[in-house]
């Protein structure tokens, strides 16, 4: 339990039903009358639904504890994505759902944070950027170049992108992991 005067940005609340709200930001209010509260904006841990709700100051909340930590991901068992804790070498079995968009970026030996509460893993979480190599793009034409406009390529992890047309096949990106968007060359 902690206090609404505790509160920071990142902490995790169990809320109505035991459902999961990552606190993003909080503004303690005191206004010149009545009681000061603390307004919050607050984004669901499972489904990423942000909501703003305002909580009386000092009111006590319930935190839930999430162990974050860096693993390594392994390889693919059907449906389940294997990540290994690089500290302890324990394997861990990760369904689909809880990976998320993160799918489209995972290499074997990519780090990723695990987020896990009470032993069920919430989401896993990567870098904001990735380097991954094109794995077939189409050549681009030479008359292309007034827009400077952009071509489908395919990555190795099979994930489809816009890349700018002087990408080739075989080449290394760097790729923002949370919109999907072309960042540049890797230079080698």
């Amino acid at each position: 339990m902690a206090s609404t005067n505790d509160l920071k940005n990142g902490m995790v609340l169990k809320l109505e039903g035991g459902q999961l709200w990552s606190v993003v930001e909080f503004q303690h209010v005191k206004p010149g009358k009545g009681p000061a509260f603390v307004r919050t904006k607050l984004k669901n841990v499972l489904s990423g639904k942000v909501v703003d709700k305002t909580f009386n100051a000092g009111v006590k909340v319930e935190t839930a504890t999430v162990d974050k930590r860096d693993m390594q991901f392994s390889y693919m068992d059907g449906e389940y994505f294997v990540f290994m804790d690089m500290e302890t070498y324990d394997q861990l079995m990760v369904e689909r759902k809880a990976v998320g968009d993160a799918a489209n970026f995972l290499v074997e030996g990519f780090t990723a944070t695990v987020a896990q509460h009470e032993g069920e893993v919430l989401f896993v979480e990567l870098p904001a950027a990735v380097e991954l190599t094109v794995a077939e793009t189409e050549p681009g034409l030479q008359g292309d170049r007034s827009t400077g406009g952009t071509k489908p390529a395919t990555l190795e992890t099979g994930h489809q992108i816009q890349v700018p047309l002087f990408i080739t096949t075989g080449e290394k990106i760097k790729v923002d992991t949370r919109t999907s968007d072309y960042l540049g060359r890797v230079n080698s």
